[in-house]
């Protein structure tokens, strides 16, 4: 099998044919190549074909780049059809593998790492093996090819397109902090001197002007702003300046104030300049993705993913969930919930849907703007890709953006069941629209007291106008409360209710209970309580005692006390003797159902009773 050599040269392409068929495997094949001799003893020149000029050059170089067979290689191709057993040597194996999809070429490439002494042999001897090509002419034309080459990637490169978006985008981000930084330094410094200002100013571009146009407060009466404020703003500024609270500053301070205003004017103006510039660049660009999402948000995606083509090869969970990959390995690694939106969650439809429905809005979006990207990333746009046609205007190249909106707008509000915001609006977290910025000319009040909010508690009403309390005079805690001492005591008797002998425990035990009570209430008519301790315990105070003053109680109502004291006691005990009878009766009929055991258990109750009544009726004597 014969072996061919393609060489690519920038005077054209050469084809050499081996003296050896064997070449690539020989050991001595570095040490043959070192001589021009050796080389042109290895190999021979079998066809030739150089470029007619150095544009078709460039053409063919950027093909051969990009492993691509262009017509002119194709044609010196197709004339060693008749060779037979051929095998050809290329450089790149991604040329060797579009030449052997060339129809109706029987040859084997080779490109193997076989070939690299090989190919370095030619690279060195080149002139000795293509006669007429001098050593001068190959050096100027190699390096006009290869300046030529590198322009052409720099331009037509797809990656670096979007390279002034990206830029953009990132100066943008650092304006806004250092402006935020640099007008609340200049507010803070020139506050000294007019504090006032600052609640009657908000915005920070017409506080700086106000500062380089009237420097000291004082001179604030002879200034004037109307090209900068508003007539009532303005009268404001004027009233507040002349009863100032501020201090005084040197010229040398002032003019240190200026200059940094001078920087917050200059910054301000330059960032209204850049965002005009990106939403001009997005616009020509992304025109599809800035129609979905916005310049801003789209501008952010593209400079996150890298160039616009990455973004374009990403799938929609990806594009959906860009900018969220902590949060998204997070919840990976705890099993939890993994993130819905990313980035794209600052696009105004998914500021427009409620808390519920943004996640189904987010991936629809992301959906549509994975759509739109492809078309911004991969069209030639007429002229550039099919030569013919007249390039599109801008209402068709963004038409797959303009109706994917309406599309998701239909959807968003066959969800919300509203209408939506008017575009151009901002859209609050939870679909709420409010303001970009508080208003520029805005006279801020202070706060007036709230009586109403001094409540302790929850539950505390507010005070009235009168500055009483609505809560009634007359209504007092109480100082002591009943509290149930035994709450399982409750429980007891109700798992012990079971049994026929539980039972007349219980009964027996509840008219002791009585008794007790009955026996406090009799000791307790003559006494008051007169004290009452933290623990709950009360002193009580004898009301047959000495009255005050050494009052004296007459005869006849001290005899009348004495009776009605004998005939409550006779009352006591008759009502005891009842429910002693009552309780016989009791134990005599549970002693026939229940058993020795039982009754022996009751009989020493009982004896407790007894003994209980006695050491009360002993009290009650003394």
């Amino acid at each position: 099998m014969s072996l061919l050599i393609l060489y690519e040269t920038s005077a054209g392409y050469a084809v050499l044919k081996a003296r050896d068929k064997k070449l690539l495997k020989r050991d001595d094949l570095a040490k043959e190549a070192e001589t021009a001799e050796g080389v042109c003893s290895l190999m021979k020149l079998k066809q030739f074909k150089k470029f007619e000029s150095a544009s078709v050059a460039l053409e063919e170089a950027a093909a051969l780049t990009e492993g691509k067979v262009t017509p002119m290689l194709s044609s010196m191709l197709n004339e060693l059809k008749g060779e037979k057993k051929v095998s050809l040597a290329v450089a790149d194996p991604k040329l060797g593998n579009a030449i052997t999809k060339i129809p109706g070429l029987q040859i084997s490439p080779v490109s193997d790492s076989t070939t690299a002494d090989l190919y370095r042999a030619i690279r060195e001897h080149l002139p000795s093996l293509i006669p007429g090509l001098m050593p001068e002419e190959i050096g100027t034309m190699s390096l006009g090819l290869s300046h030529s080459l590198s322009r052409h990637k720099l331009k037509f490169s797809p990656d670096k397109v979007d390279t002034m978006i990206i830029q953009a985008i990132a100066l943008l981000d650092d304006l806004d902090k250092e402006l935020n930084t640099y007008a609340m330094r200049v507010k803070e410094w020139y506050g000294w001197h007019f504090p006032e200002m600052a609640r009657i100013i908000n915005d920070n571009l017409a506080y700086s002007r106000v500062i380089l146009s009237m420097g000291m407060r004082t001179s604030a009466g002879t200034t004037d702003l109307s090209d900068i404020l508003p007539e009532e703003i303005e009268g404001a500024v004027k009233a507040a300046a002349e009863v100032s609270m501020g201090t005084e500053i040197t010229d040398d301070d002032l003019d240190n104030i200026k200059a940094l205003a001078e920087q917050v004017v200059g910054f301000t103006e330059y960032r209204q300049q850049l965002s005009s510039y990106l939403s001009a660049r997005m616009q020509a660009i992304a025109p599809n993705l800035t129609a979905l999402v916005g310049e801003l948000v789209g501008a952010r995606l593209i400079a996150h993913a890298g160039s616009l083509m990455n973004l374009a090869k990403s799938p929609a969970s990806t594009v959906q969930i860009l900018g969220a990959e902590k949060a998204l390995f997070r919840a990976l690694k705890t099993k939890h919930d993994t993130p819905k939106y990313g980035l794209i969650y600052h696009a105004s439809l998914i500021g427009q849907a409620t808390g519920k429905n943004k996640g189904k809005i987010a991936r629809m979006l992301a959906t549509k703007a994975t759509l739109g990207l492809r078309v911004d990333a991969l069209s030639d746009w007429g002229q550039a890709g099919e030569g013919g046609k007249e390039e599109p205007t801008e209402e068709e190249k963004m038409s797959v953006g303009v109706e994917g909106r309406a599309m998701l707008e239909r959807r968003l509000r066959g969800m919300e069941g509203k209408p939506l915001k008017a575009s151009g609006v901002s859209i609050g977290p939870t679909g709420q629209r409010q303001q970009v910025q508080p208003g520029k000319w805005e006279i801020k009040e202070a706060r007036k007291y709230n009586a109403d909010a001094d409540g302790v508690s929850a539950d505390a009403q507010p005070a009235v106008a009168n500055g009483e309390s609505s809560v009634k005079a007359g209504k007092k805690r109480k100082m002591v409360e009943e509290v149930d001492d035994a709450p399982s005591s409750k429980a007891a008797k109700a798992s012990a209710s079971s049994t026929p002998a539980a039972k007349a425990g219980a009964e027996r035990s509840d008219s002791d209970e009585e008794d007790d009570e009955d026996d406090e209430m009799a000791n307790g008519d003559d006494q008051l309580i007169a004290k009452t301790n933290l623990n709950g315990t009360a002193e009580r105070e004898d009301r047959s005692a000495a009255p005050p003053n050494d009052a004296k109680v007459p005869n006849g109502e001290a005899k009348g006390s004495k009776e009605e004291k004998r005939r409550l006691k006779e009352e006591k005990a008759a009502r005891k003797a009842e429910r002693a009878e009552k309780r016989a009766k009791k134990e005599a009929k549970a002693n026939g159902e229940g058993g020795s055991g039982s009754g022996k258990k009751r009989k020493a109750d009982a004896g407790e009773a007894e003994g209980g009544k006695k050491k009360k009726s002993k009290k009650g004597s003394a």
